[in-house]
Order: C-alpha cells, then structure tokens, then sequence
C-alpha cells in the first residue's frame, strides 16, 4: 500500500493531474476472471473527525481484514490503496474520474461531489457519515492572537482565508449573512487551502481564518489563534461522509460491505478507547494528540457514528441554496444522493448512540485515561498543581468543547463559565449584570475555583 501526498491544489481539473496513476478499483485478470482487485480510498488524514473511514481505520487494519476474509471465500487478493489528500475537492475530481472508489469529506463537499458526479456521468452516493456535531462546532473562525476584533462584525471589509465550497466556507457565509455582511462584497475572501490560510494568518496578511476541524483547534493549541466565532452559534448540524462511486456499488456490493463494518468497528474502536485512538491519529498525521482529543475524545467537539441521521440529510439540504448562490453548484437532489441501504445491510439492530451534553474533562501527563468533572470549577480546582496535558472545557451556551486556558472566563457569583469566543462571554456579561457576572483571565478563574 502507498500514499499519495497531499495534492496541492483545490481546482478539480489540477487535481486530476496529481495522481494520473491513481486505478480505481482496478482488476488483474486471468484466463478465469479477476486475481487480484485493488480498491482505492481517498481521505483526508488532518480532518480528523473522518478518522472512522481514514486514518484511524488505516491504522487499525479491519478493512484489510474483511477483504482477507472475502478473499479465502472467493480466490481474489484483494489490495487497498489509502491516497490522503488536504481537502474533499481532488478526492471528488478522482472519484468522477472513476479513479478513487470510496472518498470522505465534509458536507458542503460531498454536495459538489453528488453535482459533479451527476454532470460527469460518475454517479456518486452517500453511504454513512462519520462524524457530527448538530449545532455546527466543527467549523471556527480564528483571528490572530493579538487582533483587535472582537466579533464576527469586526470583519466588514477585513481579509478572511477559507477554503472556498468547504463546510467551514459555508459556515463563514451563513454567519456573515446573520451579522448583516454581505458574503460576496462585504469581505475581501481569499480562497485558500487550509495550510495556506493559517501561514496568511500568522503573516498578518490575512484578518482572518475559517476552517474546519482540526486547523482551528490546532492553531489556538499552539497559541497562534485565537477564535472569533464558534461555528456552534449558527446551531446547524454539520457532519462528514463516505461517499462512494454508484458503479462501484453496483459492480462489487460486497467490498462497501466490507468497508462499513470495517467502518463501525473503527467506530466502537474510538469510542471504547478514546484516548489510545487520539494517540494513534497524532502518531499518523503529526497533529498533537491534545487536538485529536479536542474533537475525538469522549466529550469531543465530534460524535462519532455511521448512520445517515435524519437531522443531518435535513442540514444537507439546507445546505444546497448556499451551494447554488456562490455558483458551486446548478442543484443537488440530496434524496437521490443518499443511499442508506449499504448501511442498512450490515448494521440492522445497531444502536445509535444518545450525545450526552459535554462534560469538563482534563488529561494528566502519563495518564491512559482521563477524568471528568460536572463544572468548570471542579475541573480548575483539580487542574491547580497537578501535571496538566491538556484541560478541556464546554462553552456555557453553545456546549463546543475548549481548551481551558484558551477559553474566555466568565465568574458569576460562585459559578465560573467558559465560553470559546470573546464575544460569547459578552453578551453573556450584560445578560447577566444584575448577577454580578464579569470577564475575568484564566489564571484568576484558576483562583477562583480553589
């Protein structure tokens, strides 16, 4: 097996230039049919909430292990080849050009892949989904950590990077919308690759960035963002999928069997060990695992599961008008699009599992596990001299998990509450004036709390 570099570029007719080699689920026959079928995944190894169907189920070997199976029954080898790629749009330029099989990518991505499969004759449908977060907190926007804008209002006539056509552009156009920006000539967009962007921000040549999960997490880890505006403000759902060529399905059911169990298993894999599963995505893709955690974790921004939830396919076409007014796409039948049955075959009687509201949860340093707490407060006070990796906290409102000594500090009384942006904490400041809430710094929260 061998991986592709990252392509270089978003345009689809550049991409398709990057990996001319790329097969398809390509057959070596004989005289008496196939002997050896390769099977081609394209995934995105730094979106980290596609892991299920990525990075993670690369790691873990279980798709290889079905096609083995498969293989003892019916003589084929069967082969995978795992292309990683930055962004969902050179997967869905591969996959029309009948070149990648199964790809996963965002939502606002997998609805130019159902377009641009229909328009090149390369049908694609969407077959699971693998992470999710119904309120919409996987996209951000971040400013540069000594910027003096303060709200999503700040950015009229500001230079903001995004990735134009992804879940994180459709998150900064519906937001721009609701402050009352004009999208299109109320900003400067750069359309930017998501690596490009964050080297813009920390330039200075750029006022802003909006993308998606693990960039926002990642740069305000490392102390180059901060966030602007929680993309859980917009309450949305936003989600990634697995989308696959409809040939492919119909040429060989079995293999898309073979690779949504292999899915779930990755699935129960991550939910069972969290921590080791955060841990072995960093080892893959260089990312730290204190920001794999942010979102995979057990409270993570993500939930993790398979199935095609109705709240999901009604945000998908929600979706499509924004899609349409930017000129991505003509239109999207979003029914035709959505194929459950693959789903339905082989994981009938499978619970899907109830999001519980996120915990404050820290992670010591030499720990396997990591320990939760029902407040904000409990979790500082434990935090006070203890060997911190990493402490995590839920926004007070919009319940988007967050680094704790990044998140904004609200004292209420004897309550303390965090929240991701500096305006989140405003607004909740004079909501509650008459309580006495106040902004106050992490190290006096910290204080606070003993």
């Amino acid at each position: 097996m061998r991986r592709t570099p990252p392509a270089k570029a978003l345009a689809p007719a550049l991409a398709l230039l990057l990996v001319p080699l790329a097969t398809g689920c390509g057959d070596a026959s004989g005289a008496d049919g196939p002997k050896t079928v390769t099977v081609t995944v394209g995934y995105q190894s730094k979106t980290i909430n596609t892991v299920t169907a990525g990075t993670l189920l690369r790691s873990l070997g279980y798709f290889e292990e079905e096609l083995a199976a498969r293989g003892k029954e019916d003589g084929i080898t069967y082969r995978v080849d795992w292309q990683d790629y930055a962004t969902g749009a050179p997967i869905t330029a591969q996959m029309t050009a009948g070149k990648i099989d199964i790809g996963s990518m965002g939502d606002f991505p997998l609805l130019i892949n159902a377009a641009r499969g229909k328009e090149l004759k390369q049908p694609t449908r969407l077959v699971s989904v693998t992470g999710y977060n119904l309120r919409g907190g996987l996209n951000t926007v971040v400013t540069a950590p000594g910027s003096t804008l303060e709200s999503l209002a700040d950015l009229r006539g500001k230079k903001v990077s995004t990735s134009v056509g992804s879940a994180a552009d459709g998150t900064l156009v519906r937001a721009l919308q609701r402050a009352g920006i004009d999208p299109a000539k109320g900003i400067q967009k750069l359309n930017q690759q998501p690596s490009v962007g964050a080297s813009a921000l920390q330039a200075g040549s750029v006022d802003a960035l909006s993308q998606f999960v693990a960039w926002p997490g990642q740069l305000a880890h490392e102390g180059k963002a901060k966030a602007l505006y929680d993309g859980a403000e917009l309450n949305l759902p936003t989600f990634h999928g697995v989308t696959v060529r409809q040939e492919f399905t119909e040429k060989r059911p079995g293999i898309l069997d073979d690779f949504l169990r292999a899915q779930i298993k990755a699935t129960d894999h991550l939910r069972a060990h969290p921590v080791a599963a955060a841990e072995s995505v960093a080892k893959e893709t260089g990312l730290p695992a204190e920001v794999v955690y942010l979102y995979n974790g057990a409270n993570g921004i993500a939930t993790f599961d398979p199935e095609l939830r109705p709240e999901l396919i009604a945000a998908l076409k929600q979706d499509v008008p924004v899609l349409k007014d930017a000129a991505l796409v003509p239109d999207v039948d979003v029914d035709a699009f959505v194929d459950p049955e693959p789903l339905r075959r082989v994981a009938a009687g499978r619970t899907l599992p109830v999001a519980a509201p996120a915990r404050s949860e820290l992670w010591l340093k030499g720990q396997p596990r990591t320990r939760t707490y029902d407040s904000p407060r409990e979790l500082l006070k434990a935090a006070r001299g203890a060997d911190v990796r990493a402490a995590y906290v839920p926004d007070a409102v919009t319940g988007t998990l967050w680094f704790a000594d990044k998140a904004v500090w609200v004292a209420e009384g004897v309550e303390l509450r965090a929240f991701v942006t500096a305006a989140g904490a405003k607004a909740y400041v004079e909501a509650h004036r008459d309580s006495g809430a106040r902004t106050v710094g992490f190290a006096e929260a910290t204080g606070l709390a003993s």
